[in-house]
């Protein structure tokens, strides 16, 4: 794991929140029971946009495709999702399978990641998956399993937001995310998180 630790300087953002309202501290999905001032969450996601691209190119749309495609096929194969939910969510995925401007982001940048004291935002951890990507990827993960915080936190953001695309990457991070999940003996079926959003997704 890549340890990293920056300040990004927030008006008005969360509060600490309790280990115990954390479903996952491995980085899949953060499962928050409650977000107050949501909107302003989102400039942590603006403050990686506008830094220098780094070194570390991000997947592109055919690895990204490719590993969307496996996913779906090992789901249904080893029936640990019915196959209408799979074809219904790599569908909507689809929509995020498209050129995007490439910004620096964190790749998993979800509240477990993020140490806050008071109305600002002191350190962000694990990098591992920081690239140039799609800003719209780290505004997907901050709100995946809370789509009531979702306007809230686009509201923050500062610049034009597709929400189709957000709730693209929804859909697309939770395939990919059940099989991690079930590969490493987690339960991806916890309430609010990876199943749950394909069903919300695909309802």
């Amino acid at each position: 794991m890549v340890f990293g630790i920056t300040s990004l300087p927030v008006r008005g953002l969360l509060p600490r929140y309790p280990r115990e309202n954390i479903r996952d501290s491995l980085g899949i999905s953060a499962c928050i029971r409650k977000h107050p001032r949501a909107e302003n969450l989102a400039t942590s996601v603006e403050t990686l946009a506008i830094l220098p691209l780094p070194p570390r190119p991000g997947r592109g749309l055919d690895e990204l495709a490719a590993e969307l495609d496996g996913a779906c096929e090992w789901l249904i194969a080893n029936s640990v999702l019915p196959a209408d939910l799979v074809t219904r969510n790599r569908r909507i995925a689809e929509a995020a399978l498209r050129p995007w401007r490439p910004v620096f982001i964190h790749g998993d940048l979800q509240l477990a990641h993020l140490f806050v004291d008071g109305d600002e935002v002191t350190g962000v951890i694990d990098w591992s998956e920081a690239a140039s990507g799609d800003a719209m990827y780290d505004l997907a993960t901050l709100t995946l399993g809370h789509t009531e915080h979702l306007g809230d936190v686009v509201a923050g953001y500062g610049t034009d937001v597709d929400l189709g695309v957000i709730r693209a990457w929804w859909s697309l991070r939770s395939l990919r995310g059940v099989r991690w999940l079930v590969e490493h003996g987690f339960d991806p079926s916890a309430p609010g998180c990876e199943v749950d959003v394909l069903k919300a997704q695909a309802g």
